[in-house]
């Protein structure tokens, strides 16, 4: 009898865990979708990029590969920008829960700091899934060709991806208290991030030490994952990340972004619960 009363009672609080998960995932989602200046601005700032850097340099770079010009070549790149800063809400959020007191309510209810950081990251992955799915609209006006079967590809890619910045976020909200030192040490971290992810530039195209810090930047294999997807027919040895005599799979990338995704989401366990 004993026995079954702990199973029961196990798997109600497994029950409980996965549905205060998803209190707070949904949470987020419904703050987002809820609030269109945060939307538009969401996607303003990568589709500035997009504008500003592929009409200003389209004409002096050309083709990047065969078949590929530099819009094309942008554009996934720019897919991965808006996952980083989506990402990285998930972050701003928990710090903006602290300031309103919102995060002391959170931590009495019967949910593990652990189930909270996991609870915002998929909050914050489901945004990068929805803000994704409307960037791809504009693939067809670039001439990036979609299929059923490159979108769904995409899906585990930015999920994982998202999953891992996330967890960034989280790891600097554990030590942040404030929105403002949050947004300055955001750009402190992002805008190395993206310029040395390939995302402009074709890393085996680069000076020795800027190829081998590129090389280094997990975010890297997480662009040229998601270029690989859109770009499938493109010269992979040209645009993707090639590491002596080896240009990196779809596969291998996958798996280092999954790797670091991991470890990212692990830290960011850790930093949370031992944080007052």
């Amino acid at each position: 009898m004993s026995t079954q009363s702990d199973t029961l009672g196990s798997g109600l609080l497994r029950s409980e865990t996965v549905r205060g998960i998803w209190v707070v995932g949904y949470r987020e989602v419904v703050r987002f979708i809820s609030d269109r200046s945060r939307i538009i601005g969401s996607l303003f700032f990568p589709l500035l990029m997009l504008v500003v850097f592929g009409a200003g340099f389209s004409q002096l770079i050309g083709t990047v590969a065969d078949g590929v010009n530099y819009v094309q070549f942008l554009y996934p790149g720019i897919l991965a920008i808006m996952v980083l800063t989506s990402s990285l809400q998930a972050g701003i959020s928990v710090v903006a829960d602290r300031e309103y007191g919102f995060l002391r309510e959170i931590l009495v209810a019967p949910l593990s700091r652990t189930g909270i950081v996991l609870g915002k990251t998929a909050g914050a992955t489901m945004q990068a899934l929805l803000q994704t799915g409307l960037l791809l609209i504009l693939a067809p006006l670039l001439g990036v060709s979609l299929s059923p079967g490159r979108v769904l590809a995409l899906i585990p890619i930015i999920a994982v991806l998202s999953t891992g910045l996330s967890g960034l976020g989280l790891v600097l909200a554990s030590f942040i208290r404030s929105q403002q030192a949050f947004q300055l040490l955001g750009q402190v971290v992002i805008f190395p991030l993206i310029f040395l992810a390939g995302v402009f530039f074709p890393v085996n195209q680069v000076s020795a030490a800027v190829e081998v810090i590129s090389k280094l930047n997990p975010l890297t294999y997480g662009v040229d994952a998601v270029r690989q997807v859109l770009l499938g027919g493109a010269d992979t040895a040209a645009l993707g990340v090639t590491i002596g005599d080896y240009t990196t799979t779809l596969a291998v990338d996958l798996a280092i972004v999954t790797v670091m995704s991991a470890g990212l989401l692990g830290l960011a366990i850790w930093a949370f619960n031992r944080r007052d």
